[in-house]
């Protein structure tokens, strides 16, 4: 019987990290992110210690799909390793441990493309209402869902922002988005005036005798993280009556998605996403057209 290889602790601990920080900002179900952890570890064990995992190569990559590659294996579990791995290496590339994603250069395995999970209007609209607007930790959290319903920021953008991104005068907000590009988003007349109630009534009261560079506050004078927002939605979403798993993600989605349904442009999508390809918000167009088609089938005589 063969021994288990050994995994490194450096490994196991920057696996974990990577699992704390995607399940912070999207929420990712217990299943998901046991697969994430088993292929993690798996190739951990495929390098048997040469390198750390966080330090392979391209060809490292590239050697251990061509050995997972059986014979009977399906592109569906490779693309699911692949996948892993292209999110780990991204994860080390956005937190700056390194400067290139050895996955950007392999092809995925074709698969039918699955559609982003999003909210009804009328349910985004019961999470915004969600939070006790009398008190000043709930002025906080309905200034931060209206504020990224309004934009589609991504929850990292929405944490970190500091008081002087935001130009309620011209209504908009500066994002530090993926790469350190900067774009401007307009701020609906809506989440300006819950901002607007957040700024006069809620933060002086959290922050105290104490001072502050970022938007949001906790009541402990410190900045929100993605963990806790992550909490909140989760929370609120329960007091909305949300059945389906949420994740600071979903607003996000939920922005784009209604925004095609009312006839947005794909490519002004895109820049308020902050997405540097077209392709990366095209998936969108598959939501709006699914939507477009239910529509169709409930509505038309003949659907």
């Amino acid at each position: 019987m063969h021994k288990p290889v050994a995994i490194a602790r450096e490994d196991e601990a920057e696996i974990e990290a990577f699992l704390d920080a995607i399940w912070a900002e999207y929420g990712l179900a217990d299943k998901t992110l046991a697969a994430y952890r088993s292929d993690l570890l798996q190739f951990a064990r495929w390098l048997k210690q040469r390198l750390p995992v966080a330090q392979a190569q391209r060809e490292d990559l590239l050697a251990y799909l061509a050995d997972c590659n059986a014979p009977g294996s399906s592109a569906r579990t490779a693309a699911r390793k692949l996948s892993s791995l292209r999110r780990y290496f991204r994860y080390q590339v956005r937190e700056k441990r390194r400067d290139d994603d050895p996955t950007a250069l392999i092809e995925m395995p074709r698969l039918g493309r699955s559609l982003p999970k999003t909210l009804s209007e009328k349910d985004v609209e019961s999470l915004l209402h969600a939070p006790d607007t009398e008190s000043e930790l709930g002025l906080r959290d309905r200034a931060m869902l209206e504020l990224m319903y309004a934009t589609g920021l991504r929850v990292s953008e929405l944490v970190g922002l500091g008081v002087h991104q935001l130009n309620l005068r011209q209504g908009v907000v500066l994002v530090l988005g993926k790469g350190g590009r900067e774009r401007l988003v307009p701020v609906g007349e809506t989440a300006q005036d819950w901002l607007h109630r957040y700024l006069r009534q809620g933060r002086g009261l959290l922050l105290g005798a104490t001072s502050s560079d970022a938007l949001f506050v906790t009541r402990r004078g410190g900045s929100m993280t993605r963990q806790n927002f992550w909490h909140l939605i989760r929370r609120y979403a329960q007091v909305a009556g949300i059945r389906s798993d949420l994740s600071p993600h979903g607003l996000r989605h939920a922005f784009a998605t209604h925004l095609l349904n009312h006839g947005a442009d794909l490519r002004v999508v895109q820049m308020l996403l902050g997405h540097a390809d077209l392709s990366t918000t095209q998936i969108y167009t598959h939501v709006a057209q699914a939507r477009l088609q239910s529509l169709h089938a409930e509505h038309h005589p003949r659907g």
